[in-house]
C-alpha cells in the first residue's frame, strides 16, 4: 500500500522537479517507509511505500524494467501475485524482486491491456511504455484504491489523492456545480469520473485510461458486474455453501499475502466477527484485533464492546480496546478532515481516523468488515425499497435514500449553484437497465455508491497513519457471485441472510440477532454543546459568509434545531453543510 503521483508533459518540456516534491510531500502519510522518484525528459513518477510485500530494496518504487522499457508505480496488493509469477516464468520471465509491483511490468508486457483482468486484489497503477512514450493506467474494479487527475493540453498529472494535485498547482479550483448536486443528495458520493473540484478528476472503478505522448486520452470498462441469475437456481443451503467457500478464500488470501503480520478491525458487528471467525476456521493462529469505543449520548450508545468483547472471549485473540472521549474527538476533527481526499459526511470517518493511529502502532495491515451490507443486502433501506408498489424505480430508491430531494437542495444552495436534478437523472438512469429493480439497487450500490462512503473513507482514514486496510467482502470473485443470487434471498431475515446462516454457530448468537448498528460516532450525530458551537463557528465565519454557497435562512433553519433535522439514513444535516465548508477552508479553497 503505497501514495503514488505523477505528470507526462505533451509540450516537450522537462518535468519540473518542485512539482514532483509537492505533490510527494502529501503523500508522505500513506508510505511511511519509503519514498522514490523518477524523472525523465517529459516524464516524472513519484512514490511514497508502505512496505507489506518484499519488505527488500528490489521492490522499491518507481520500479523500471530497462529491458521491457516499463516503468510503473503502483498502489495496492495483488493478492494472486505468485500463481502470476510462476505462469510468467513458465513463459519465460525472470524476475529480479520478489514482490507483487514486477508481476504487473511483466503481465504487461506479456498480455497488453487485458493483464489486468487477471489481477485479484485491489490497485492503482500506472505504467509508461518507453517504446511510445505512453501511459497506461488502471484502478481496480469497486475503487478501493484512489486515482485522481488533471489534465489539460500541456500535461497529464496523476496521484492518490486530491490534496497532491493541489499541491502541484495550475489547478482549476472552482467548485462543480453537477458535483455539488451529488454531494448534498447522495451523502457525499461523487460519482466519478467527477469531484467537486472542477480541475480534479478520479478515475472510474473498473476503467482504464491509456494517454498518449501527444496528449490524446481514452477510457475504457474492463470490468462489468454481472447479476444475471445462474441457468439451474440454487436452494438456500446451496447458496450458504457457495458463499462461505468464497468467502473463506476471500479471507486467506488477504490474510496470507503479506510478509508483515495481518489485523482485524473488530467492531462488534457481524460482519468484522465473521472475519475473525473465518480466520480461526482456516486454523490462523495469533489473531491480532482492535475495537474503538466513544462516549455515550443519551439517544445511543458510543461503543459496542459488549458484542466485541464476545467475540475476544469465544476466540481468545491478541486484543487491543480503545475508548475515545468526546474532547479528543473534537481536538483532532481538523486532522481527521485534513486527510479527506474529498469531502465525507459519514460520522465515523473521525472514528476510523482515530482508531488507524492506535492500530499502526502495532500493525501494517489489517482486514475490514466494508462491503458486506452492500453485496448482501444488510440496510434497512432496501427491503423499504422493495415494499414499496407505487412509483418509479428512482421514486422508490430516493424515498428511502437520498439526503435532500431538489427542491430541498434549491432552498439550501444559493441561486449561483442551482442545477436541474443531477442525481434523480443518474440514478433514474442507472435502475432502468433490465435487471430486477433490487438487483440494479444493489449493483449500484456496489459499483457506486460504496466507491465513496465507505470504502474511500476507509482508505483515507487508514492511509493517513500508514495502515493497510484489506476489505475480504469486496473480493470480486465473491461479489460476482453474491449477484447472481436472488436479492430475495440475501434480504430474509431483515438482510445478509447467508452471511446469517454462515455465522451461525461459530459467531455468538447475539452477535448475529443484534439489530443492524453502524460505527457509532453520537456526538456528530445529535449535535450539542461545543459540537454545536463547532459547527456555527464554521458556517457563521466570514470566508463561508464570503464563499456564498449556501442560503443563509436553511443555515439558520438548521442551527437553531439541528437535532431535528437527519437524513433518511440518519445523517446531521447541519454536519453535512458544516464539515464540506470547513474541509473547503482546511485545502485553502
Amino acid at each position: 500500500m503505497c501514495g503514488i503521483c505523477g505528470e507526462l508533459r505533451f509540450d516537450g518540456q522537462a518535468v519540473e522537479e518542485q512539482r514532483l516534491t509537492d505533490m510527494l510531500s502529501r503523500l508522505e502519510r500513506r508510505g511511511p517507509d519509503d519514498a522514490g522518484t523518477l524523472r525523465k525528459g517529459t516524464l516524472a513518477f513519484g512514490h511514497r511505500r508502505l512496505s507489506v510485500i518484499d519488505l527488500t530494496d528490489r521492490s522499491h518504487q518507481p520500479m523500471v524494467d530497462e529491458t521491457l522499457g516499463l516503468a510503473i508505480v503502483f498502489n495496492g496488493a495483488i493478492y494472486n501475485y505468485i500463481e502470476l509469477r510462476a505462469q510468467l516464468q513458465g513463459m519465460g520471465y525472470s524476475f529480479f524482486s520478489g514482490g507483487d509491483t514486477e508481476v504487473i511490468i511483466k503481465a504487461y508486457h506479456a498480455w497488453g491491456e487485458q493483464c489486468v483482468e487477471r489481477f485479484h486484489g485491489m490497485f492503482a497503477f500506472v505504467i509508461h511504455d518507453s517504446r511510445d512514450q505512453s501511459l497506461f493506467a488502471v484502478r481496480d474494479r469497486f475503487g478501493i484504491k484512489p486515482f485522481y487527475y488533471s489534465h489539460d493540453q500541456r500535461r497529464f498529472r496523476f496521484a492518490s489523492n486530491t490534496q497532491a494535485l493541489l499541491a502541484a498547482g495550475d489547478i482549476d479550483t472552482s467548485l462543480d456545480a453537477e458535483a455539488l448536486h451529488f454531494q448534498f443528495t447522495l451523502h457525499a458520493v461523487v460519482p466519478a469520473p467527477r469531484t467537486v473540484i472542477s480541475g480534479i478528476r478520479k478515475l472510474e472503478p473498473g476503467h482504464q485510461i491509456r494517454i498518449t505522448a501527444n496528449g490524446e486520452i481514452s477510457t475504457a470498462r474492463y470490468w462489468h458486474l454481472d447479476a444475471t441469475r445462474l441457468p439451474q437456481a440454487l436452494s438456500d443451503d446451496e447458496w450458504v455453501e457457495a458463499i462461505h467457500a468464497a468467502l473463506r478464500t476471500a479471507v486467506q488470501r488477504r490474510n496470507d499475502v503479506a510478509d508483515v503480520p495481518v489485523g482485524v478491525l473488530l467492531s462488534g458487528g457481524l460482519d468484522s466477527s465473521l472475519l475473525v471467525a473465518l480466520l480461526a476456521e482456516l486454523g490462523m493462529e495469533d489473531i491480532r484485533t482492535f475495537s474503538v469505543g466513544f462516549e455515550d449520548q443519551p439517544e445511543e450508545k458510543g461503543s459496542e464492546f459488549e458484542y466485541s468483547d464476545q467475540v475476544v472471549d469465544r476466540y481468545q485473540p491478541r486484543h487491543h480496546k480503545f475508548l475515545v472521549p468526546n474532547e479528543e474527538v473534537l481536538k483532532r476533527l481538523p486532522e481527521a478532515v485534513d486527510n479527506m481526499a474529498e469531502p465525507m459526511f459519514g460520522q465515523d470517518a473521525v472514528a476510523f481516523y482515530l482508531l488507524a493511529e492506535q492500530v499502526s502502532q502495532q500493525i501494517k495491515v489489517v482486514q475490514s468488515g466494508q462491503g458486506a451490507d452492500e453485496v448482501f443486502g444488510g440496510y434497512f433501506w432496501y427491503s423499504r425499497m422493495l415494499a414499496e408498489s407505487e412509483g418509479s424505480r428512482l421514486d422508490r430508491f430516493r424515498k428511502h435514500y437520498f439526503d435532500r430531494d431538489n427542491p430541498e437542495y434549491l432552498r439550501m444552495m444559493n441561486s449561483p449553484w442551482h442545477t436541474g436534478d443531477i442525481t434523480g437523472d443518474y440514478v433514474a438512469d442507472a435502475l432502468n437497465a433490465a435487471d430486477t429493480f433490487l438487483d440494479q439497487v444493489l449493483r449500484l450500490d456496489v459499483t457506486t455508491l460504496i466507491v465513496d462512503d465507505p470504502v474511500k473513507r476507509v482508505d483515507n482514514m487508514t492511509m493517513a497513519w500508514g495502515l493497510e486496510a484489506r476489505v475480504p467482502f469486496l473480493d470480486h470473485e465473491l461479489v460476482e457471485l453474491a449477484a447472481r443470487c436472488p436479492p430475495e434471498t440475501r434480504l430474509k431475515e431483515d438482510g445478509k441472510y447467508l452471511l446469517k446462516r454462515i455465522a451461525r454457530g461459530i459467531v455468538p448468537d447475539s452477535v448475529i440477532d443484534r439489530p443492524k448498528g453502524y460505527f457509532p460516532m453520537p456526538a456528530l450525530k445529535y449535535v450539542r454543546g461545543e459540537f454545536l458551537e463547532f459547527m456555527r463557528d464554521i458556517l457563521d465565519s466570514q470566508c463561508c459568509r464570503e464563499r456564498g454557497l449556501f442560503s443563509r435562512d436553511y443555515i439558520d433553519m438548521l442551527l437553531a434545531a439541528p437535532e431535528m433535522h437527519h437524513t433518511r439514513i440518519q445523517g446531521s444535516k447541519l454536519w453535512h453543510l458544516a464539515v464540506f465548508e470547513y474541509w473547503l477552508q482546511r485545502q485553502g479553497l
